[in-house]
């Protein structure tokens, strides 16, 4: 599919790196059909980013539509993300993080776009904690916004270690560490989440 391909590239090479030409030939289209179908470049790059967003979102909602405990689906998720990026040769950082940074002042629009996926990926994220104190994992006064907060910055570190080449193993075992401490939040039932999180 067009957009797909157009996620590939853009996701690889960035917003301004990518040209025209770039894209004719990820996409197999002619420049002319590639502005009848998405309008331009700007256009065609927020479509690619709403499809991202919404692919992560989805995946992150599965997590709480599981048998199993929340925070083990959150855990195994973390573990997921680092497996794909060992064997992903085109590793790269998460692609709204890296828009909001690359954006310039004539883009506000790119970058306000990608901070408020970012803030509804972060709501996603605490709506399976909520889940969690719900089911009982975690204590009653947990802080599901933190919790949340922390969570998704260990996402995305994990996604700029693997951007800059941590090796395989390494980022295997970031991941790994990660994991074991959102699992260790359900099985000491601790009074402070933002405590048992760092331990």
């Amino acid at each position: 599919m067009a957009l797909d391909a157009a996620l590939s590239l853009f996701w690889r090479k960035g917003y301004h790196a990518t040209s025209l030409k770039d894209l004719e030939v990820a996409l197999r289209m002619k420049p002319g059909s590639i502005y009848a179908a998405f309008d331009s470049k700007h256009a065609l790059y927020l479509s690619v980013l709403e499809r991202y967003f919404l692919r992560t979102r989805d995946e992150l909602r599965t997590l709480r539509d599981g048998s199993g405990p929340v925070l083990k689906g959150l855990a195994e998720h973390l573990r997921g993300v680092a497996r794909r990026e060992a064997h992903d040769p085109g590793r790269s950082a998460c692609m709204l993080v890296r828009t909001m940074l690359d954006a310039t002042a004539g883009e506000a629009e790119l970058g306000a776009r990608a901070r408020s996926y970012l803030d509804a990926i972060r709501d996603e994220i605490e709506a399976a904690f909520r889940q969690a104190r719900a089911d009982g994992e975690l204590p009653d006064q947990a802080d599901t916004a933190l919790l949340a907060q922390r969570y998704q910055s260990n996402m995305t570190a994990l996604r700029i270690e693997a951007h800059r080449g941590l090796g395989d193993a390494a980022l295997i075992g970031l991941a790994e560490q990660m994991a074991q401490e959102i699992e260790a939040l359900g099985s000491a039932r601790l009074a402070s989440p933002a405590q048992g999180i760092n331990q």
